[in-house]
């Protein structure tokens, strides 16, 4: 929940510096609502008419994701670990036929089902259970093995970052629709050239709030957001190259155990069990 403190700090040392510095906010609160609704309408229209519906629905989940934080805990790499040894094992004791009914139906698998959160993970599931697929068709090469399953990678990982790149450009352009509703303002205030210096004033400086909420949304708000859905992607990201490290040790022939620790190398530092936890978890599990 991180988010919700770095939020309450741009609020209140950007507002909190302005109004000790001897500044009112009368004037900010009276253009507020107008030239919110004047940025606020016309970043969303322009994001619509920028983008696909899957990655506008994307990108409302992926505000969920900032919230939450990455999908995947240390937890969820113990089973990874667990599941993959399990496989490699049954591979390894009875060959790849022993893998079909796994493999091609893995909602009803005795192996995936002890694994609910990697089953309930299309892709995840997806990755593996095509991977062994291959290997039933004689695509044994480790090299062209590791290529495939990067390949498939980095296509769902370039689409899950659609919705950064696309929350990304909504920032960039913030700065210039505030600049446009600015010069709206500025426009009002010219045709009112006949006032008093005072009121004059209060809707220069009405006009200017529009510059300045573009700037504080832009760099304060929604670039922070994209910055960290991205983090958040990369970070769920690497669960997929553990699966692919694991496969791919599996192919060139090293035993399961062996396969899950190069797997169990490569997790994130702060997510890695050690491996005297993952040893004692493989004793644990069923026997064949």
């Amino acid at each position: 929940m991180m988010i919700f403190l770095g939020l309450a700090m741009v609020f209140g040392l950007v507002f909190g510096g302005f109004m000790l510095s001897g500044g009112k906010m009368d004037i900010v609160l009276y253009a507020l609502p107008f030239e919110g609704l004047m940025i606020g309408g016309a970043s969303i229209g322009a994001f619509i008419i920028a983008n696909s519906t899957n990655v506008l629905r994307s990108s409302l989940r992926g505000l969920v994701k900032v919230v939450k934080g990455p999908k995947f805990k240390a937890s969820h790499y113990e089973e990874l670990l667990n599941l993959m040894y399990e496989l490699a094992r049954l591979y390894k004791a009875k060959g790849i036929i022993a893998l079909d009914e796994h493999v091609e139906n893995p909602k009803e698998s005795s192996i995936f089902l002890r694994y609910p959160t990697i089953l309930n993970d299309h892709f995840a599931t997806e990755l593996i259970t095509d991977s062994f697929r291959m290997l039933s068709m004689q695509f044994d090469d480790k090299y062209q093995t590791e290529d495939v399953i990067n390949r498939k990678i980095k296509k769902h990982h370039r689409e899950t970052l659609a919705s950064a790149a696309a929350i990304q450009t909504m920032a960039d352009g913030l700065p210039a629709i505030g600049i446009v509703a600015a010069v709206l303002g500025v426009i009002k205030t010219m045709s009112s050239i006949d006032q008093p210096p005072e009121v004059l004033g209060t809707m220069i400086g009405g006009a200017l709030v529009g510059t300045f909420l573009g700037v504080f949304l832009a760099y304060c708000m929604v670039q922070p957001i994209s910055g960290r859905l991205r983090q958040i992607e990369d970070e769920d990201g690497a669960f997929y190259l553990i699966i692919r490290d694991i496969f791919v040790a599996l192919v060139a022939n090293h035993p399961p155990n062996i396969c899950v620790e190069i797997g169990r190398g490569n997790i994130p530092s702060t997510k890695q069990p050690d491996f005297y936890m993952v040893e004692a978890a493989q004793k644990e599990l069923p026997t064949l």
